[in-house]
């Protein structure tokens, strides 16, 4: 079992990369916003801990026991132990719950509309509950999440996870019923997704994690599950700090275009906005630990004479709270704007922004490739993950660059010339669409 000594709530720094000079009649203003959790601050919010090691915490494990889990039957027990390893992971004192997901939700452990305290004793309780868990029955993914989110509700406590399993198709529920979970769920618990084999849909379970502000990826394997189970839940038991909120303030006749996370991965936050009071709002970034992450935004700015300076947008990290008010976590991000007629100075692209700027279009050039692909638009989708091979290259992204060259033969990497490969294994078109959205970090 992992020993987490108890975190200090984590101090966060913003550090902001652009370029500020704008041409005279200038107004679009872009920048670089990355933000840092380190452990041991100084910052100090009691009401987000509760006793023992480590933040409150409470977790759902969710697995698929549809029909399906049975072919091959390794695929239920490699599920079994991925869980078991799970709740090996877990620190003292975590709330947590396991649910068998079919066309209906089902309490595994510990039952009655409980959830256990993680101890000696129920670890082995719930390893053992897991061998009562066989394949039947339907796929409804909404009812799974519904259910983790009543019972992870139940427990006051600062961070509410989940971890889901699946190996097929939502088929019995319609996508509007699993939209309305996830619309449900979002802000009560975040959620982590995986997909084993290849009978599942990835954009139900990349919309799944990005809607609950997770992770998602493949486990093509099935032997693998075990390994990324550990993975997945010493992570969340590394955080410690959860509802973390970008707020972002303009000033009067500004316009704020778009905010997205860009690394480690590709996240759209511009239609998650909350209002929060005058010309601000808040942006959900979900739980963090010790980690990093970089945000792209795109502020419109009015038009100014040269010379004169403005500040376009201001970046705080909060905890909104019920009452309507927000505890801040520390750390400040001014971007500004500068009217000049310095060609040199206004033209220039800041390498960050010029970065993250191809990264986005990278993902969005691999989603679109393999959706011409399946349409059978062999054209189009040649010309679009010829450009993500070159996006890939330039920028160094060599996971991404590796999973495209077992789709397409790569005649030359620097202009994208590509030819589409006449056979793709299943499975690895699979895993470059689910991580498409993957970022490298640009060199500062």
């Amino acid at each position: 079992m992992a020993n987490f000594a108890k975190p200090d709530v984590p101090q966060f720094s913003v550090d902001v990369y652009q370029n500020e000079y704008l041409p005279e009649g200038g107004r679009e203003v872009n920048a670089i916003v990355t933000v840092t959790a380190t452990g041991g601050g100084a910052v100090t919010a009691p009401h987000l801990y509760g006793g023992g090691r480590g933040p409150s915490a409470a977790v759902a494990v969710m697995v698929d026991c549809s029909g399906s889990m049975d072919y091959p039957p390794a695929k239920m027990r490699n599920a079994r132990d991925a869980t078991a390893a799970a709740i090996d992971t877990l620190r003292d004192g975590v709330h947590f719950t396991v649910i068998a997901g079919t066309h209906v939700a089902q309490e595994v452990y510990p039952g009655g509309g409980r959830l256990a305290v993680a101890d000696a004793t129920t670890r082995e309780q719930a390893k053992q509950a897991l061998r009562r868990l066989g394949a039947g029955g339907g796929t409804a993914i909404g009812t799974w999440l519904r259910l983790a989110g009543r019972l992870l509700s139940s427990a006051d406590v600062a961070i509410r996870h989940g971890i889901l399993l699946t190996d097929g198709r939502n088929e019995h529920e319609s996508p509007q019923d699993l939209r309305a979970a996830l619309d449900e769920c979002a802000g009560r618990f975040t959620c982590d997704a995986r997909g084993v084999g290849t009978d599942w849909e990835v954009k139900e379970v990349t919309a799944i994690a990005s809607a609950l502000l997770g992770t998602a990826d493949i486990v093509a394997d099935p032997a693998g599950l075990a390994a990324d189970f550990t993975r997945m839940m010493e992570t969340a038991m590394g955080k410690e700090v959860a509802d973390v909120a970008l707020r972002v303030w303009t000033p009067v006749g500004a316009n704020l275009r778009f905010v997205k996370q860009v690394a480690p991965a590709v996240e759209e936050l511009t239609d998650r906005r909350a209002e929060a009071g005058p010309r601000s709002g808040d942006y959900p970034t979900g739980s963090w630990g010790d980690e990093s992450r970089d945000y792209h935004l795109c502020v419109e700015v009015p038009a100014a004479g040269l010379g004169q300076e403005m500040l376009a947008a201001r970046i705080s990290l909060v905890v909104p709270q019920p009452d309507g008010q927000a505890h801040s976590l520390g750390g400040q991000g001014l971007v500004r704007a500068v009217w000049t007629d310095d060609m040199a100075a206004s033209t220039s692209i800041n390498p960050q922004v010029a970065h993250y700027t191809g990264q986005a279009e990278l993902a969005q050039a691999i989603q679109q490739g393999l959706d011409l692909r399946k349409a059978g638009d062999f054209e189009r989708a040649t010309a679009k993950l010829g450009r993500a091979v070159q996006l890939a290259s330039a920028s160094g992204n060599a996971d991404t660059a590796k999973l495209l060259s077992k789709v397409v033969d790569v005649v030359d990497a620097a202009t994208g010339t590509v030819r589409l490969k006449a056979k793709v294994a299943e499975a690895d078109e699979m895993t470059l669409e689910t991580r498409s959205t993957k970022t490298v970090r640009v060199k500062k």
